[in-house]
């Protein structure tokens, strides 16, 4: 197995939009869920994998995330600023690259939730990542094991794990993205992009090489991004 990343991106800038009103004075990464803030399930999952650095980016009431994140005592947190402008996932990626280092890291979204089922889904990527064949290694859910996953959006995989990524509504993915995954800080480095920009010219650009790969969680996978994902995220949690 090669080595497990030790830093991760945590993408925590976001507005919120869907989650109105809780948004309207909190945070989205702040919204408690089973009596938790939604980043510290996050973060929780990221230092039992062993996570001992997390580069977290800000934007909407960013004085509160910083506020919050300085009691974690369990694992250094650097912050990313975006305060000035929303960098979106492949932006937000760029910006914080200074504070990522070299290796290899977890990126993780503070929307996505889940109930273990079998081997711990963070354990699954890092066994199955493998530098030497990919730059990217996504966190899949099967469609129908998760809520949230909804509509076209998702991805087909082949028996290597490789992945090909489709908006079709015909025919139907049978994966989808849980916003989790082990990525190269590298594939940003000769981007021409700058600003915001979503990270999926690049989900692409490595899919044409082969190099983008997926592996299905063992868990049940909540997308928590609405008032009623929250309250559907707390019955099954509970």
């Amino acid at each position: 197995m090669s080595q497990a990343p030790t830093t991760a991106m945590v993408l925590a800038a976001g507005l919120g939009t869907r989650m109105r009103p809780l948004t309207d004075t909190t945070p989205k990464c702040l919204v408690p869920v089973a009596g938790r803030p939604l980043i510290d399930h996050v973060l929780d999952e990221l230092v039992a994998a062993g996570v001992t650095r997390a580069v977290v980016n800000v934007h909407h009431f960013a004085d509160q995330v910083e506020a919050h994140l300085a009691r974690r005592t369990d694992l250094e947190i650097r912050i990313s600023d975006e305060r000035a402008e929303l960098l979106d996932s492949g932006g937000g990626i760029q910006h914080a690259r200074p504070l990522l280092g070299d290796e290899p890291i977890f990126v993780a979204n503070i929307d996505s939730l889940w109930i273990t089922e079998g081997e711990p889904p963070l354990e699954t990527l890092k066994r199955v990542w493998d530098p030497a064949a990919m730059d990217i290694l996504l966190l899949l859910v099967r469609r129908g094991h998760g809520l949230g996953f909804e509509g076209p959006n998702g991805f087909f995989m082949d028996a290597q794990g490789r992945l090909t990524h489709s908006v079709a509504p015909k025919p139907p993915t049978p994966y989808a993205n849980t916003g989790f995954g082990i990525l190269k800080p590298q594939v940003l480095d000769a981007s021409p992009r700058t600003g915001p920009f979503s990270i999926l010219p690049v989900w692409h650009e490595l899919q044409a090489a082969g190099r983008l790969r997926g592996v299905a969680m063992d868990a049940f996978w909540m997308h928590v991004g609405d008032p009623a994902a929250r309250e559907a995220a707390e019955q099954r949690l509970s």
